[in-house]
């Protein structure tokens, strides 16, 4: 593997949000924490990590966020608990997915500016290699590990590589959107990149997932990035530096299945109903229920 694709072993968790569309539940809990069907928002996406291969797992938390990490943590009591109780299977489903010992990193974004600034508070964890980043709203759901495909694509080109998916040509200005060399590509370089373009000049529809594998040069860029839209600093400013200043490639990946944006209401509440739908115990019980109340 050429020095241009080093292994990705390390993923990047930003879960520092207020969470303030879904006041009152997130005035004590966290939204990542929120559960989609049986398992918090965070567990699915790092469950997806996972099964790419990821080795280490980096979150940006913020104040009042303490639960995330317990919940990544052994629990001493209810281990034991369960353990006394006979529950022994319950209690083998949470050991097998608590993270080794070292897997996991906490670091803290002290104030609310942006994705950029959130990404680049990982710095030091990360270090010196590429890295994958995960936002924590957008749940994919397919047979095949959104990131998993991602790193095989990038270990055939390299680069900096973001995972997009298309949306209706009259929602593209709500979205980061990018244009591509070759359209219909399942791997194809990116030639544009804008975040929520004016309707009607979007270069395609192919919109921003939520899933990015990136070189470490990111981290000086941000560093010294001003603030763009909202007082912010913006990923994908410095996402265009990277490309020109720097001459490193970028690539969009397209993925084919299910995108649930859990920052909205609807999206959280569709999200519960997909992910419980993709559970055959519990798909013809809940396919009933939603029968009998719309009927």
């Amino acid at each position: 593997m050429s020095e241009q694709t080093r292994k990705v072993r390390k993923a990047v968790f930003p879960v520092a949000g207020l969470g303030t569309r879904f006041l009152p539940a997130t005035k004590a809990v966290p939204k990542e924490m929120l559960t989609i069907v049986d398992r918090p928002a965070i567990q699915h996406v790092v469950d997806e990590a996972r099964a790419a291969g990821i080795e280490h797992f980096i979150f940006v938390t913020g104040r009042n966020k303490a639960v995330i990490e317990d919940h990544f943590d052994i629990a001493y009591e209810l281990e034991d608990t369960l353990e006394k109780r006979g529950k022994l299977d319950a209690l083998e489903a949470l050991k097998s997915e608590l993270p080794a010992a070292g897997m996991t990193s906490f670091t803290r974004q002290q104030a609310p500016l942006g994705l950029g600034h959130a990404v680049w508070c990982a710095r030091d964890i990360v270090g010196n290699e590429p890295f994958a980043l995960l936002l924590p709203d957008m749940l994919h759901l397919s047979d095949e590990p959104c990131l998993k495909s991602m790193i095989e694509a990038y270990e055939e080109v390299g680069g900096n590589l973001i995972n997009v998916a298309p949306v209706p040509e009259d929602q593209t200005h709500q979205y980061g959107i990018v244009g591509v060399e070759e359209r219909d590509a399942k791997v194809s370089a990116i030639t544009e990149m804008v975040e929520k373009p004016p309707k009607g000049t979007a270069p395609s529809n192919l919109h921003v997932t939520g899933r990015y594998i990136l070189q470490p040069e990111i981290f000086d860029l941000l560093g010294e990035q001003e603030a763009g839209a909202g007082g912010e600093i913006q990923l994908i400013d410095s996402f265009l530096r990277q490309r020109e200043e720097l001459g490193q490639p970028f690539y969009a990946v397209q993925y084919d299945g299910e995108i649930h944006d859990c920052g909205s209401k609807l999206g959280f509440l569709t999200a519960n109903i997909a992910y419980a739908l993709a559970r055959p115990e519990l798909a013809g019980d809940l396919k009933a229920e939603i029968k009998r109340l719309v009927g």
